[in-house]
């Protein structure tokens, strides 16, 4: 048998871990949509099918908490200087059209504003596609972190554990039922964490 480590669902790993991060709502909760298993349990044995959920290892793993909340927070700075800077342009033309109406501007002075305001605008809507582009690329850069963490981890776990296969559950999983000691998240969560801690120890964590 070819000892190589399988993992299934990698190219489906961003979209799963964008649910479990974009979607913090505090504390650790288990998936409604649980892969059912078996009361009685055995333990996985080198060359054994195991599997993980791993929306639930995105929302538990302490790293990716830390990370998401941190990202959130530079995201939630630009998008307030955003809205700062599209509300004082806001406010100038709402001063440009009260002054206008009330007609207390003269044709050329109201000519030359409203070309002022206009390239105003022009500038704003630069600004606030560069910083759309900005957040995106944080978000990106978090996911594909945190992605490439949980994965690596998994490659190295089953380099000592030697598994046959390693699926990735999500949601409404393919797998209709499975025993209990084939469901390694519990592992892979306490690995991550513990693995962090010492990184972060470490200075090893950026």
């Amino acid at each position: 048998m070819n000892n190589k480590p399988m993992i299934l669902s990698v190219i489906a790993l961003a979209a799963v871990i964008v649910l479990g991060i974009l979607q913090f709502t505090g504390g650790c909760k288990k998936s409604a949509n649980a892969v059912p298993v078996q009361a009685d349990s055995i333990k996985a044995a080198p060359g054994s099918i195991v599997y993980f959920d791993l929306e639930r290892v995105a929302a538990e793993y302490d790293y990716a908490n830390e990370l998401g909340d941190a990202t959130e927070k530079k995201i939630k700075g630009i998008t307030d200087e955003v809205t700062r800077r599209g509300n004082q342009l806001q406010n100038q033309v709402n001063s440009f059209n009260s002054e206008y109406n009330k007609g207390n501007l003269t044709s050329f002075q109201a000519e030359r504003k409203a070309k002022e305001l206009q390239t105003k605008q022009q500038e704003f809507d630069a600004y606030y596609q560069q910083q759309q582009q900005i957040v995106a690329e944080e978000r990106t850069v978090m996911l594909n972190k945190i992605g490439n963490a949980i994965m690596e981890y998994v490659q190295k776990l089953n380099e000592q554990k030697q598994y046959g296969l390693i699926i990735t559950t999500q949601g409404v999983s393919t797998i209709a039922a499975g025993n209990a000691g084939l469901d390694i998240t519990s592992e892979i969560i306490a690995g991550l964490n513990e693995e962090y801690v010492q990184k972060k120890a470490k200075g090893e964590i950026e």
